[in-house]
């Protein structure tokens, strides 16, 4: 069973994502039909970022993957046998 911190660890988590999909839906969704001068604007990045930072989350997530599947494959390797 899931002890108070495991479940405060994973109910901070579920909320931060939570946070974070709201905020980027309205950043990419909302933000585009909303003039420019809006007090809304200030409290976003620039629209290019929109793309940009997932882009670069993206390929460091594929390269933790790809790392932790090397280094699994690296310590599973079975030495040559020496006839």
């Amino acid at each position: 069973m899931a002890t108070g911190v495991d479940q405060a660890v994973g109910s901070s988590l579920v909320l931060f994502s939570l946070l974070l999909f709201t905020y980027y839906s309205v950043w990419v969704i909302i933000l585009p039909f909303v003039e420019g001068d809006h007090v809304l604007h200030k409290y976003f990045l620039p629209r290019e970022y929109s793309v940009i930072l997932p882009g670069i989350a993206a390929v460091i997530l594929l390269l933790c993957i790809g790392s932790f599947i090397a280094l699994i494959m690296w310590k599973n390797r079975k030495p040559k046998k020496v006839d």
